[in-house]
């Protein structure tokens, strides 16, 4: 019989029913497990060693039951410690155990928890009441240059000239946009970075999930925010989308802290593990 291992959703404190009733992927139930003496435990359910895979469809869906169940503990416990998708601890052998010496999936992650429990102790104090939000700003490069005296001209010239020279002209107006648009992109960027710092306690800027031909990117980031400040953070945006018209702005959230989560390098994983980012 093959041994089982274990998925893991996240690091949190310890609270006995902070697990009770939630389901993960494919409606799997998950339950905590303790590592006795350091008050963290793991979001689990029993896994198969091997990794999940399948058509993109069905990777976002167990993403998302997966985000749904951290979310749901998160919830509960107010702090955590997200792991991305695809994280396995399997059956194995352990830095210092003697050779043969093979450890169970529970035995390994007890082991590697009690080894880091300081560190992951101290980091989910840190972030105990606070959220993931995700903020995506871009400027539009038509309208960006409604105001542009040159860009105005072209478009009063294209209008009464034949169909060859409309071409060229064209080209021209989309070159006085994307000039228009990067600058204006450029002045942005340090302002809106900067107000956004006001308010939040951390900043991590990203790449752009979402491309668009006729937008210019001005800032991708995730932010840590502690959870009274989540408004603020929206009037912060609401401000420079009323200041700047031709800017569009995405806020998502809030979420567990995935981004700030900075588990150590070696993670939880065991020998089934092929870690992927959880989150676009």
């Amino acid at each position: 019989m093959t041994e089982r291992a274990l998925y893991v959703y996240a690091l949190v404190p310890h609270r006995p029913d902070a697990a009770d009733g939630v389901t993960g992927i494919d409606g799997l139930p998950l339950r905590l497990l303790e590592a006795p003496g350091t008050g963290v435990a793991a979001l689990v359910h029993d896994a198969d060693p091997a990794p999940y895979q399948g058509a993109d469809d069905e990777v976002r869906r167990r993403v998302a039951e997966q985000d749904a169940a951290v979310v749901a503990v998160w919830e509960r416990t107010g702090t955590a410690l997200p792991m991305t998708f695809n994280v396995l601890v399997a059956p194995g052998t352990s830095p210092g155990t003697s050779p043969g010496g093979r450890r169970s999936a529970e035995e390994r992650l007890r082991e590697w928890i009690a080894s880091r429990a300081d560190g992951l102790r101290s980091r989910l104090e840190a972030l105990a009441g606070r959220a993931e939000l995700r903020v995506e700003i871009t400027v539009d490069r038509a309208a960006s240059a409604r105001d542009d005296e040159r860009a105005r001209s072209l478009e009063t010239e294209m209008a009464e000239r034949s169909p060859g020279l409309r071409r060229l002209l064209a080209r021209q107006l989309e070159q006085v946009r994307r000039e228009s648009s990067e600058r204006l992109a450029d002045a942005l960027y340090s302002d809106v970075r900067h107000r956004l710092l006001a308010v939040a306690e951390d900043l991590r800027e990203r790449s752009r999930s979402v491309r668009d031909a006729d937008e210019i990117n001005v800032l991708s980031a995730a932010l840590l925010v502690r959870r009274p400040d989540i408004e603020a953070v929206g009037a912060v945006l609401a401000a420079v989308r009323d200041e700047q018209p031709a800017a569009r702005i995405r806020f998502l959230g809030p979420w567990p802290p995935y981004s700030f989560a900075d588990l150590p390098d070696d993670g939880p994983h065991g020998d089934a593990s092929a870690p992927a980012a959880a989150r676009d």
